[in-house]
């Protein structure tokens, strides 16, 4: 687990509320119990794990750490954390990654529920909007999923062939074009 200034690493987990408790105090992490250590930032997008989500600041993963990154599934949770090149280096790795426009779209989305409400003057529940949210991502996930199968492309790759395959539909739904 990290922020900007430090991240905090125990290979037994950590307990994440007592953690983000202590962060709370401190502003940055600090390590009390055995078996935590103090880590760089760096350091911890190359630790042995499963799930990698950068979820703060963009070009995170570069081409220069991308081969050490040992993650079998990267799930963008910021802005561009992956770097074109890493991107590449990470999809022969045969990294598994979710995209930031489908990884983090549960903000924009919530947003349009926002949008929708104020005009129609409707008031929904957090439940309401939650299972919304939840509906729609996991249809885009399969959705984006599909096509990177059937195509043999990556996700970002099949997100954005979505993505266009939408507008373009819609612009001539619109007739804006022939």
């Amino acid at each position: 687990m990290s922020c900007s200034a430090n991240g905090i690493y125990n290979e037994r987990g950590l307990d994440v509320r007592k953690v983000l408790d202590r962060k709370a105090q401190s502003k940055c992490f600090v390590c009390e119990k055995k078996g935590e250590t103090e880590i760089t930032n760096q350091e911890l997008l190359e630790l042995d794990c499963d799930i990698l989500v950068p979820a703060a600041i963009e070009n995170q993963i570069t081409e220069r750490n991308a081969p050490r990154i040992k993650a079998k599934i990267v799930s963008e949770g910021a802005n561009g954390p992956t770097t074109p090149e890493a991107d590449e280096i990470l999809h022969d790795k045969g990294v598994f990654i979710v995209p930031d426009i489908l990884a983090n779209a549960g903000g924009v989305t919530v947003s349009y529920f926002e949008w929708v409400q104020n005009l129609q003057e409707l008031i929904w529940s957090e439940e309401e909007v939650l299972d919304r949210l939840t509906r729609i991502m996991q249809r885009s996930f399969k959705e984006v999923l599909d096509i990177s199968l059937a195509k043999k492309i990556p996700m970002r790759t099949a997100a954005l062939v979505l993505g266009i395959g939408r507008v373009a539909e819609a612009t001539k739904l619109r007739g804006i074009y022939p």
